[in-house]
């Protein structure tokens, strides 16, 4: 097995104390942290009175980076991959260069730590035996087809959304999936000002276009269509 030169390390969401005793050390024995706000970052590395190189790593810069990071980490470097929040490659960079370290045999390795759907999930209520993350849904090309095509799905759905964009979503998710559908809506997590909230998508969309503003990263979860048949797992299958 290759040595590990390309860690993923999870940061907290938004308490700092949710950060693992091995992704402290992992990112005090790297050469390198790439993050996607060097701003961001540093904060947390002086947080943990940690000193590292931090290079920019992010949504638009990441295919000009990955050649020259390769040659890096072919040389024996090693790095830690970073987002703002949460672990990295969840709707966040890192899959080109997880994908291309893999195609060199170059060894990564991914720390468990926070992500913002977990938490959310289960604080809806709603199981999570069976669920489908979504993360962001098109913001225009394709959005209303994928809406149409998740009409059918029975299991619990996660989305990502922006604050400004969530009133609209929730509303044509209401238009598609109907007004009964229910949702829950977390924001904030783990944070001071954490909410979640649910009810029936109109209802949601009522309480949030009633605010002055909204702020905070959001999760949505919304209940699978409980009309619709459910297929049998291959396990549930072998049991009849």
């Amino acid at each position: 097995m290759a040595d590990t030169v390309l860690y993923l390390v999870p940061t907290p969401i938004g308490n700092l104390e949710d950060i693992t005793l091995r992704a402290i050390r992992i990112l005090g024995e790297v050469g390198t942290v790439l993050c996607e706000d060097t701003r961001t970052s540093g904060r947390l590395l002086q947080h943990l009175n940690l000193k590292k190189p931090l290079l920019s790593y992010h949504l638009h810069n990441e295919h000009q980076q990955v050649a020259r990071l390769l040659e890096r980490l072919e040389k024996g470097e090693t790095m830690a991959l970073v987002s703002d929040a949460g672990t990295p490659g969840i709707s966040d960079p890192g899959f080109l260069l997880v994908r291309e370290c893999l195609a060199r045999g170059l060894g990564v390795e991914c720390l468990p730590g926070p992500t913002a759907f977990v938490p959310a999930l289960l604080k809806s209520g709603f199981g999570a035996e069976r669920f489908t993350f979504e993360g962001f849904l098109p913001v225009k090309k394709g959005r209303q087809t994928r809406l149409k095509e998740l009409a059918t799905e029975t299991r619990t759905m996660i989305f990502y959304e922006s604050p400004h964009r969530i009133v609209k979503t929730l509303e044509q998710l209401a238009e598609v999936l109907g007004p009964g559908r229910q949702a829950s809506v977390s924001r904030e997590l783990t944070k001071l000002f954490e909410e979640t909230i649910n009810g029936s998508l109109p209802e949601l969309a009522r309480n949030f276009a009633a605010r002055p503003s909204i702020k905070g990263e959001i999760v949505l979860v919304v209940q699978g269509n409980t009309d619709a048949p459910v297929k049998k797992g291959r396990y549930e299958e072998d049991e009849d």
